[in-house]
């Protein structure tokens, strides 16, 4: 059977995975999974350890080759993030982290500088601290452009490293608040006025286009990979997620693609631009196959794993599936936050940080771990409530189901409370979406699936997405009522200039 490496690249954890499709059936078969590994830099930032990625993505791929005969290998990481590399194609500078503090307050300066406005009506892409452009901006003034040549976003990297290749896919350039999307091209405009040289920027491959093949030192220690054609798949980890939903398009439909963030949005044939978009603070990022994925990001289980992660380093060890089973025993409703609450950004305590939110709005405040996840995954489902309005209203929409795919698919508390706050079924699965979406679009290029229609067709018959039905649990208006009220009262408190 046609056998394809995905190589998939989260914030947390990155792992290679060999597909297996044919017209009947996809088999994943996992192996190689690794940290994704940072460093601190001299002043305290946050950078990539991009040698150890490298590294681990290479052992991968040789245990990939040695099970099976593979046909091609693609990349998909998470947005934002890039490389550099001089005229002679080695590496200039730090990879920076997207979490990294070197942007604080530079999105406000250059949203000043060139307005709102102008930036989203022609990027469309939603304002997030941590975009491309901003991140170039402290580039440039820390003086680390001045030696560079190309600017790669992290896949591509990848690929370059892997055959050579110079050009970026359309899919991740889109997320860096710097490409048009409308002619999807890097925009000049933005560039010049920016005063970053649009000589950085590389040409622009779309999903399905082959790069080149293994080569160099990788191909000679690994004789099973010389060769191997390396093709391009939606390199945003979003992309290929979307890509592996089995979404209908004669059925409306909204999807949230769930793991350390959730990216809640629906597919449309153009991007959305108009003010109640902006003021929405909606995104317009391209998808396989020309499509825009308009959507909103919210903070996902990032908050659950940081719980978990202080619990671990406590000497608790809380196993996923116990942590939602105990949730699941605890009323639900006792308290709501904010998911997104500036409160909860940074890798300190997190329960702790959890309960002074709901403290400081006067709410039960948790106290055991199975209490501090039910609030989490409570206000995750509400969080997705508001935001499927807001892409509904704003897209005149409406959808007769929601797609729940990645990690949070597992996670059956999150799936019936999301089908409950925002009344609507919810097929969930695949887990394993962005490495299905990454695989399919290697079979599209290799002739083995005729389009990306038909291997959604596959990705519904061959994985069986689990359909679960609303039901009323909990009031979800009134909890929205209190969640606003103190949404309020926090933001009183932050025009007074008081610590929150």
């Amino acid at each position: 059977m046609p056998t394809y490496a995905a190589v998939d690249l989260g914030a947390t954890s990155g792992r290679v995975v060999n597909v297996a499709i044919d017209s009947d059936s996809i088999t994943l078969e996992p192996v190689h999974r690794f940290r994704s590994p940072t460093l601190a830099g001299p002043n305290g930032d946050l950078r990539w350890d991009v040698a150890r990625l490298r590294s681990e993505i290479e052992a991968g791929l040789a245990s990939a080759a040695d099970r099976a005969r593979l046909r091609s290998v693609a990349v998909d990481s998470w947005a934002v993030d890039y490389g550099l590399l001089d005229n002679n194609g080695r590496s200039v500078g730090p990879v920076h982290a997207y979490r990294s503090h070197r942007t604080d307050g530079i999105m406000e300066s250059v949203v000043d500088r060139l307005g709102r406005e102008h930036i989203y009506e022609v990027t469309g892409i939603q304002f997030l601290p941590f975009n491309t452009m901003y991140q170039l901006v402290a580039s440039e003034t820390a003086g680390e452009l001045d030696a560079a040549a190309h600017l790669l976003m992290v896949p591509d990297l990848i690929n370059n490293h892997l055959c050579g290749s110079t050009t970026n896919d359309v899919t991740n350039a889109s997320t860096t608040q710097l490409l048009d999307a409308r002619t999807h091209e890097w925009s000049t405009a933005l560039c010049d006025e920016l005063g970053i040289r649009r000589s950085l920027f590389p040409s622009l491959h779309q999903p399905g286009a082959t790069l080149g093949t293994i080569r160099g030192e990788l191909a000679s220690n690994h004789p099973n990979l010389d060769g191997l054609r390396v093709v391009a798949c939606g390199s945003h980890d979003t992309a290929s997620a979307i890509a592996g939903a089995p979404i209908d398009p004669s059925r409306p439909s909204i999807y949230i693609s769930c793991g350390t963030w959730a990216l809640v949005g629906c597919e449309l044939t153009a991007p959305l631009t108009t003010v109640e978009a902006l003021q929405a603070n909606v995104t317009n990022e391209l998808g396989v196959g020309n499509s825009t994925r308009f959507l909103k990001n919210v903070t996902g289980l990032w908050l659950l794993e940081e719980c978990r992660r202080w619990w671990e380093s406590t000497g608790l060890h809380l196993p996923i599936d116990e942590l939602i089973t105990a949730a699941a025993a605890v009323p639900g409703g006792q308290s709501v936050i904010d998911p997104d609450d500036s409160r909860l950004v940074g890798p300190e305590d997190m329960p702790e940080k959890i309960r002074a939110v709901c403290h400081a709005s006067a709410q039960y405040v948790p106290d055991s771990p199975a209490e501090v996840a039910r609030v989490i995954i409570d206000s995750l489902a509400m969080s997705f409530r508001r935001t499927v309005r807001t892409i509904e209203s704003i897209s005149g929409r409406p959808a007769e189901v929601i797609h729940l795919v990645g990690g949070g698919s597992s996670n059956g508390l999150l799936a019936r409370l999301a089908a409950s706050a925002c009344e609507r079924p919810v097929l969930c699965g695949p887990v394993e979406a962005t490495v299905v979406g990454n695989a399919l679009v290697q079979a599209i290029a290799d002739g083995v699936l005729e389009d990306l229609a038909t291997g959604r067709r596959l990705v519904e018959s061959a994985l069986s997405p689990v359909l679960v039905e609303p039901q009323t649990t909990i009031a979800w208006a009134t909890l929205e009522d209190r969640l606003e009220a103190t949404s309020v009262t926090a933001r009183r408190v932050d025009s007074d200039g008081e610590n929150r």
